[in-house]
């Protein structure tokens, strides 16, 4: 019953040729679908996967120029919110509402890492015989171009992860009627008049 589409005006129109009512669309829920949660969710899982290994990587070689726990627990959080994503393909109403709050969460913890990786970015390890040309320095060099690849492959990684959890987010609410109205579909019965027989 609760699946019924609800009809908006039920006035009586006798002798009206046409009758225009609005009712809520059915199938409003299946627009989640049309953003293949499935594959963003997993998507989300493997980068958040991928960034955390690269955070343990720069923490065994005490390379962790941030803090490794907000990222780690920000890595977690978008593990969780790319399950949920995944979850949600059910389109149970809670469900739905829990990955629109996670994927806001997750959003937000990747905007903070990326800041804090934008901090990081600029100050790297520097050269110090950068007037000589020795093989130390070439090395350095090296190693220098080396890991500021590393570090911009991280932030490549997390403003991939924002813009899946904004676009989730946004498929999230186009199903719940708290963040937009749900539509209305007009539809158009034409009466006929009776048969004067």
């Amino acid at each position: 019953m609760a699946d019924e589409p609800q009809i908006e005006s039920g006035e009586d129109h006798s002798g009206e040729i046409l009758d225009i009512r609005f009712q809520k669309n059915p199938n409003q829920k299946l627009k989640y679908l049309e953003a293949e949660p499935k594959i963003l969710g997993v998507t989300q899982i493997v980068l958040a996967v991928f960034y955390t290994s690269v955070i343990v990587v720069l923490y065994v070689n005490d390379m962790a120029m941030y803090s490794w726990t907000v990222s780690g627990i920000a890595s977690m959080i978008m593990i969780i919110a790319g399950s949920l994503a995944i979850a949600a393909q059910n389109l149970h109403l809670p469900t739905l509402k829990a990955c629109l709050g996670m994927q806001a969460v997750a959003c937000s913890a990747s905007v903070i890492c990326i800041f804090m990786h934008f901090n990081v970015f600029h100050n790297t390890f520097h050269c110090w015989l950068a007037k000589e040309k020795s093989p130390q320095n070439t090395i350095c060099i090296h190693l220098q171009t080396g890991f500021e690849n590393y570090l911009a492959l991280q932030m490549l990684v997390l403003a991939v992860l924002i813009a899946l959890s904004a676009t989730l987010a946004a498929y999230c609410c186009k199903v719940i009627q708290c963040c937009t109205p749900t539509p209305s579909v007009p539809v158009i019965t034409v009466i006929r008049p009776p048969d004067p027989r």
